[in-house]
């Protein structure tokens, strides 16, 4: 393997998913420091930011100052490009690495917080891979989309409070189900599922009654990072109709501990798939650049590869969800999480839920060790990881997000 040839001094591979290119934010801290703050990953070191902004940059020192990344995320797209422009500059110019130098701690020895404070928190359905399939499922015979599906992207309002770090433990829910006979029970869910997502972290806010146009999506959206959007499929079922989700999803959501700025998307960047319903004005991106993007996934349950889903197959976009969510003047605050809901691509092995890979518990999953699963079990590990193209040929990560299910009432 090759070394980036800008950063000698750094000892990065070429091909390292968090090389020059990527340098996502996070939040760490380590047993000599146990104070939480800043970081910038790259490679198998993480920068601490504050004390060499403050060093080489000190006017921007007030966005890394914090034990999270709120500062940041609050300071708008001009700080967003200095920070970032500067970092680049440092990790990047061997004259930098005596000042950096006492700055980089390894990776293997910090602890990564949940990176910034979940103001709201909206989830999505813009799979339609994903949407076909669970109408095929639920509503066989009938048209597998709804009559609404390809006009508006599709959501709900999640639960901010119950959004965690990666590495947290799931505690199985429980709920009111109803059984095959009709009788209504309460207990520990029976399907506990994932959702492999792509999530959207707003930045800079905006103004209440003030609807986020398309062409402004990269002005608030600082960043993406990879969720886990737990479900238990037995919960939902039954309390879902009329008003949607509620404790089928409430109990947990994870998301990873580094988030990747926009900018470093850039070579991702592609045109959604046609869309075969005319869209209104506020959705129509016919005429804007594409938001698409090119994110591969991989979910790995006890360290088994399941599946492979593909991002850039999603009918609607993360700038197309941003204009929806804002469309009835519903304002943005620093710290807003949307997640784009189930990813899943055309083919079974792209299918970003178990409730899909087992069809609905039909199929049971064959995992490489011998064991099938249809849900998830007590004890069972899920680590969802993600990469896209970078310029030049590099790779942008987007790190990873694993969990593990821990039994009912339990912590």
């Amino acid at each position: 393997m090759t070394t980036v040839s800008a950063a000698p001094w750094l000892d990065v591979p070429a091909d390292h998913p968090f090389g020059v290119a990527t340098l996502p934010y996070g939040v760490f801290s380590t047993a000599a420091d146990p104070v939480a703050r800043v970081g910038v990953a790259i490679g198998e070191l993480i920068l601490d930011l504050a004390p060499v902004v403050r060093l080489l940059a000190p006017r921007l020192a007030p966005a890394v100052a914090g034990p999270s990344l709120d500062a940041l995320l609050a300071a708008g797209p001009r700080t967003w490009a200095e920070v970032r422009a500067a970092v680049t500059t440092w990790l990047t110019d061997p004259s930098f690495s005596d000042q950096l130098g006492a700055h980089l701690v390894p990776a293997r020895d910090a602890v990564l917080h949940l990176p910034f404070t979940v103001a709201d928190y909206v989830d999505f359905y813009a799979s339609e891979q994903h949407a076909t399939n669970l109408g095929r499922m639920f509503r066989p015979g009938q048209d597998p989309l709804t009559p609404n599906w390809k006009h508006l992207p599709i959501g709900y309002h999640g639960r901010a409070g119950t959004v965690v770090g990666s590495g947290t433990g799931v505690v199985r829910p429980s709920g009111q189900r109803r059984e095959p006979d009709g009788g209504i029970t309460f207990g520990p869910s029976r399907r506990l599922d994932i959702e492999a997502e792509l999530g959207f972290v707003v930045g800079a806010p905006s103004r209440l009654g003030r609807p986020v146009e398309l062409t402004r999506f990269a002005e608030h959206v600082f960043g993406v990072c990879l969720v886990n959007d737990w479900s238990a499929r037995d919960i939902q079922a039954w309390e879902y109709v009329p008003l949607g989700p509620f404790l089928g999803k409430s109990f947990a959501t994870s998301v990873s501990p580094w988030v990747v700025p926009l900018a470093a998307l850039d070579a991702a960047r592609v045109a959604p798939p046609e869309r075969t319903v005319p869209l209104l004005p506020y959705l129509d991106d016919s005429r804007t650049p594409p938001w698409g993007l090119d994110v591969r996934l991989e979910v790995r349950l006890n360290g088994h590869v399941v599946s492979r889903p593909v991002f850039d197959g999603m009918y609607w976009t993360g700038a197309q969800m941003l204009a929806h969510l804002t469309a009835n003047g519903a304002s943005l605050r620093t710290g807003d999480l949307y997640a784009s809901g189930t990813i899943s691509g055309a083919r079974p092995d792209q299918r970003g839920s178990l409730i899909e890979l087992s069809w609905g518990g039909a199929e049971p999953l064959r995992l490489a060790d011998g064991t099938t699963r249809t849900f998830l079990e007590d004890g069972d590990e899920v680590v969802i990881s993600a990469v896209a193209p970078g310029a030049g040929g590099t790779v942008i990560g987007l790190g990873e997000v694993r969990g593990r299910i821990l039994p009912a009432g339990r912590d």
